[in-house]
């Protein structure tokens, strides 16, 4: 039996681990094993093709688990997505839209067995972790969907997750990773042109509201277990394309690539935000990184495609900063300074329209 003393030092042991650690790192319902952590880390590091094998090696080690299978999704997607980039005339780098290809069924197989797995989990008994599992495969389904312009079946894609994320919060109000598929969701159905919110209300999609959808990125951003990264970027893409939030944007991309400087894809990112918040010099040597050769083990055919994206990118940049271009300094960037190895600080480059 213990004494009444010892309850109390245990109790004193325990408060500071109660207390000071936020809930959601208590009650997430998610188990990820460290190969899972691992995998992720390669493929946001710009090395998806070294994450593919510890993704399959969790398929067998748990073949009737879905966690496997979203991984080496995820590892696909980022591959695809880094060979439909392209850039506009003024240096933004993104993939927009791109064909039908043959490979696109082995992406789906993925995200549909993950699907399937979960569901067949949650028939038997329904959990947070489940349905999570289960609305980020219809996330990924939706993403290439959208990708491929197939937009009725990327809003079927949406609403199923949405079902599925909302009761996996139901279950467990501090999945901050489900955040990721419903910030998506609010954000980008409110943002949606009147045609397309009639096409909305025909599909029977629910109703989005921007500003939660904001918070939820957010929230997953911060607190996200599994995704956070990946919110990040999203948050900041979000915060470029549709809010014209530069500032905000170029931090999240700063942030992202100087966790994964290897990584091309954030840094040409960053790249076309310094561009837009009128940082020439260190845009131009962003762009520069980009277009050397790339890092041991990064993906080839991405650095390669971001390589030939990057060198348009410096040949836009520079012809900004030709003096019949420039503009006084910019107040609202006048803080942000000394990002460049050379010390350039904003506050004193030349600003264009």
């Amino acid at each position: 039996m213990i004494s009444p003393g010892s309850r109390r030092r245990l109790l004193a042991s325990l408060l500071p681990c109660l207390l000071g650690v936020p809930l959601w790192v208590r009650a997430n319902s998610l188990s990820i094993p460290p190969e899972a952590t691992r995998a992720l880390e390669l493929i946001y590091a710009g090395r998806p093709d070294d994450a593919l094998p510890l993704a399959r090696d969790l398929e067998k080690q748990n073949p009737d688990h879905p966690l496997g299978y979203l991984v080496e999704a995820d590892a696909l997607w980022w591959k695809l997505y880094c060979a439909a980039c392209q850039i506009t005339e003024d240096a933004l780098v993104d993939a927009w839209r791109r064909p039908k290809l043959d490979a696109d069924a082995n992406y789906f197989g993925l995200a549909d067995r993950a699907i399937q797995l979960a569901e067949k989990q949650l028939a038997q008994r329904p959990t947070a972790e489940m349905h999570f599992y289960a609305g980020m495969g219809y996330a990924m389904r939706g993403r290439l969907l959208g990708l491929r312009g197939e937009y009725r079946a990327t809003a079927s894609a949406g609403k199923r997750m949405r079902e599925r994320l909302l009761r996996a919060t139901q279950l467990d109000p501090d999945l901050a990773d489900a955040y990721l598929g419903l910030g998506l969701y609010n954000y980008y159905v409110d943002t949606l042109s009147f045609i397309a919110k009639i096409f909305r209300v025909f599909m029977g999609l629910p109703g989005g509201d921007k500003k939660d959808g904001m918070k939820q990125l957010e929230v997953a951003a911060e607190k996200g277990r599994l995704i956070s990264v990946e919110a990040q970027f999203y948050l900041a893409k979000n915060l470029r394309n549709y809010d014209r939030e530069y500032a905000r944007s170029t931090a999240l991309f700063e942030k992202l690539a100087a966790s994964y400087p290897a990584n091309p894809l954030f840094r040409i990112m960053l790249a076309g935000d310094l561009v837009r918040i009128r940082d020439l010099e260190c845009a131009e040597k962003e762009f520069e990184a980009v277009a050397e050769p790339p890092a041991p083990g990064n993906d080839t055919a991405c650095a390669d495609r971001l390589r030939e994206l990057a060198a348009k990118g410096v040949t836009y940049t520079r012809s900004l900063k030709k003096p019949s271009r420039l503009l006084p300094p910019d107040r609202q960037n006048a803080e942000r300074c000394n990002r460049c190895g050379n010390g350039v600080s904003v506050s004193t480059s030349g600003f264009l329209r």
